[in-house]
């Protein structure tokens, strides 16, 4: 079995990427646990995000948005304390604030996933050279989503995160063409290829 570069650095990073990485989410709670996690990890590394994956989910509420929105200082403060979570004030501050923000896309177009999938008019992208590894940091269609999102308030996604996210939500298929993700993805969604756009 074929793999791109880093799924199989750890048994859990390779699972994530066998299961997880670049399957189109329709789902909200899934779609906001992804969020989560690229929030979290800003500075830090990916594998480090799923290996706390687990400590997250205990600490957040199954990553529940609905809860985390009504969090309080009294869930910062427990939140903080947890043995080998995360302990960054911004990160867990942003994350309450964006379920109010996620929430807040729901009520306006039903479904955050609806919104988000609206800007590839439902189809995953395949940007010509990614298949063969040439992938960027960002691009101009996560520059467009991240200034949307931070206009309605969103923290801590920038282009470079909203990019990770696109990769990771499959609304971008950045698998290599060998590997064996690629090709059942493009069998489960619609797909449109496009050339490279205002890469960097």
């Amino acid at each position: 079995m074929s793999y791109c570069d880093w799924g199989n650095c750890s048994p859990e990073m390779q699972k994530y990427h066998d299961s997880e990485w670049g399957v189109p989410v329709l789902d909200d709670y899934k779609m906001f646990e992804f969020l989560f996690l690229e929030c979290m990890q800003c500075g830090l590394s990916w594998n480090l995000m799923i290996q706390k994956r687990e400590i997250f989910r205990k600490c957040f509420d199954n990553f529940d948005f609905e809860k985390i929105a009504r969090y309080t200082q009294n869930d910062i403060e427990r939140i903080l304390q947890y043995p080998e979570m995360i302990r960054s004030p911004r990160k867990v501050a942003a994350i309450i604030n964006n379920a109010k923000c996620f929430i807040n896309i729901r009520q306006e177009y039903g479904s955050f996933t609806k919104y988000l999938w609206n800007f590839t008019n439902g189809k995953t992208v395949l940007y010509q050279g990614h298949e063969h590894g040439k992938i960027p940091v960002y691009n101009g269609l996560s520059v467009r989503i991240s200034r949307d999102l931070k206009c309605r308030g969103f923290k801590y996604l920038g282009p470079t995160v909203i990019y990770s996210h696109l990769q990771a939500c499959g609304i971008i298929n950045d698998h290599d063409k060998n590997c064996i993700q690629y090709s059942k993805i493009n069998k489960i969604t619609k797909t449109i290829t496009l050339p490279p756009d205002d890469e960097q």
